[in-house]
């Protein structure tokens, strides 16, 4: 039931002493009609400022050239889930807050590592498990949908949604008192700025190739090409096999005999004794055997991209919600299918800049073998990662490499241990790493005793990381991200794991709040990477200050003499993205759309002879 008496909903005496610092405090709510890949419909706004009790129920045709709602350094803007709130912004061509509090992620830290609400963890599931009234999630799925059904909307309607967008503002302030308890106002106020940079990220969009993806997305010219794609790539594996449908079908002991052939011994599940054919375990096995990767991603087109789902605007930009804070170690996790960084690489060389622009993907380099260095201070490791090639220097100090080795002459050994080092680095067992690497399993356990003599130092925090986390119940990172251990989080190499990539999303944090400050036009975040966008003549000085605020955010979180280092990649008009473990595919699939042009004119010609 919708409240319509929001008394009780206002703020405590004690949260306006947290709140203190703002003159006034904004509890703000959209609701829009959203479709894959373009901006926000905006359909209303409703806002509760704290201290006045002014409160603000406007339909869009009352919505001006600028917020009705203070967003200066002396406010506090207050929602659930800002991206949403601020993409509505973005929509309106209105400026963001300065200030933001976003209660999504204050949730998810809070909940992190504990069980998680029945309802889950947005904003029904936040208010059940703190006791706090709902309007209850039936309710909501089915408002939600009317919303999402479209234009025209009654005057009856109309009524009923501003009720259910007034119902989500009522219920923020009682949250945040709940939350504040747990959570520092500063740190909530960093995660409610990189919310922010994520809607506008997620706003400006990743430019696509609109000349070859509406081809892709014909149902029936994909259909065409994924057929096709199967003779072409297979002729190296032959593991797909004709069957008597006329269709391709994976073929497990055709695998099993190529992979005997190559001289891989491929994981199998302990109790069956079967191939273990998961994405996860082809994605870790062709890190090791570059070879696979074509067949990895064939897989991966022939399970997974039934349609390509790939969410473009009529504006040729990729948008999806980037999802801040989704996972337990603060990650980001946007939808895979309608993203163009998903694990079908090669859709990567759709991206393309418009006349005049460039991009630039900028990542850092050994980020997890440094940050595990720097946490430990393992001289040995910050020795290696200083040569400029942590993995192949580690070979050559286990007499595996020759001191003149480069990543260039020896490719190959360079990948195997870096699938060694930070399996090794992340507890993986003799045998998981022996089927890995392709190696004996005697030859695996040398690696990892190697491993720990070399690098002792890291294991002895590792082991004092993971003591105190269990003893403690808690882990936690200098920027406030956390996660309960004991309940849903015990497993001796997911806690001794958490802190490596939860410091590295710190890391990434930072870097992408100060790039915006300074006016870089970021597109995205990909794990341990950006993306950004400038015009042709300004993009080298972009990428030099984005790399140079990349260093400094490293060195805030991991200590002064540990600074991560950054390679860069920048395509320029008319050049496309490219990455070489997609190539051949790519230019396969290129070769099939121009024969299936060719064979449809051909049709159409004959038809009208």
């Amino acid at each position: 039931m919708i409240a319509t008496d929001f008394s009780s909903a206002l703020s405590s005496s004690s949260l306006l002493t947290l709140l203190r610092r703002f003159e006034q405090i904004w509890c703000v709510d959209f609701e829009f009609i959203s479709k894959p890949g373009e901006h926000p419909d905006v359909l209303c706004l409703c806002a509760l400022e704290l201290r006045t009790r002014q409160s603000l129920r406007l339909w869009r045709d009352q919505l001006g050239a600028a917020p009705p709602y203070r967003i200066d350094d002396g406010a506090a803007f207050v929602c659930f889930s800002a991206m949403a709130e601020f993409a509505c912004h973005l929509s309106s061509r209105w400026s963001l807050p300065k200030n933001v509090i976003d209660l999504s992620p204050m949730f998810r830290c809070y909940i992190n590592g504990r069980a998680p609400p029945a309802e889950g963890k947005g904003l029904i599931g936040a208010l059940s498990h703190f006791g706090l009234d709902t309007v209850g999630e039936k309710y909501k799925e089915g408002m939600r949908k009317r919303i999402l059904e479209g234009w025209p909307f009654s005057e009856e309607e109309r009524a009923k949604i501003l009720d259910y967008c007034f119902s989500d503002i009522v219920s923020l302030a009682p949250l945040l008192e709940k939350l504040l308890a747990h959570i520092d106002l500063d740190i909530a106020l960093h995660w409610g700025e990189f919310a922010a940079v994520s809607a506008e990220m997620e706003y400006n969009g990743v430019p696509i190739n609109m000349e070859i993806f509406p081809d892709l997305q014909d149902k029936h010219t994909w259909a065409f090409i994924r057929d096709a794609l199967v003779p072409k790539i297979n002729a190296q594996y032959s593991v797909y096999v004709l069957g008597k449908d006329g269709g391709w079908h994976w073929n497990d002991n055709r695998f099993d005999t190529y992979c005997a052939r190559a001289g891989i011994d491929w994981p199998r599940h302990e109790a069956t004794g079967k191939l273990d054919l998961r994405s996860k375990t082809f994605d870790s096995v062709a890190k090791a055997y570059p070879e696979l990767e074509s067949l990895r991603q064939l897989r991966h087109t022939r399970n997974k991209l039934r349609r390509i789902k790939l969410a473009v605007g009529a504006d040729g930009r990729n948008r999806t919600v980037l999802w801040t804070h989704a996972s337990k170690t603060s990650r980001s996790q946007p939808k895979a299918s309608r993203w163009i960084f998903s694990p079908a690489v090669w859709l990567r060389f759709l991206i393309k800049p418009e006349p005049g622009r460039a991009i630039a993907y900028i990542d850092w380099s050994g980020m997890e073998f440094l940050v595990a260095a720097a946490l430990s201070d393992c001289k040995p490791m910050l020795e290696l990662y200083a040569s400029g090639s942590p993995y192949l220097e580690f070979a050559k100090r286990v007499d595996e490499a020759p001191a003149e080795a480069t990543k260039k002459t020896h490719a190959h050994i360079h990948e195997r241990f870096k699938v060694g080092c930070l399996g090794a680095q992340y507890r993986m067992q003799h045998q998981t790493l022996a089927q890995r690497l392709g190696v004996s399993a005697l030859a695996a356990s040398e690696m990892l005793n190697q491993h720990r003599g070399l690098f002792a130092q890291y294991w002895a925090w590792n082991e004092d990381w993971i003591a105190h986390a269990l003893n403690t119940g808690v882990m936690h990172t200098p920027l406030g991200w956390e996660c309960r251990t004991g309940i849903t989080e015990f497993n001796t190499r997911s806690v001794g794991n958490w802190p490596i990539q939860s410091f590295s999303a710190d890391i990434l944090r930072i870097a992408v709040v100060w790039a915006h400050r300074r006016g870089i036009r970021l597109l995205g975040t990909v794990h341990d990477a950006v993306l950004i966008e400038a015009p042709i003549d300004q993009i080298d000085a972009d990428v030099a200050l984005m790399q140079e605020i990349m260093r400094r955010a490293s060195r805030v979180v991991l200590g002064a003499g540990k600074e991560l280092r950054t390679s860069a990649e920048i395509v320029r008009y008319p050049d496309s993205y490219f990455d070489q473990r997609g190539a051949k595919i790519w230019q396969e699939v290129i070769e099939l759309l121009a024969q299936y042009h060719a064979r449809q004119e051909a049709d159409d010609a004959a038809a009208n002879a």
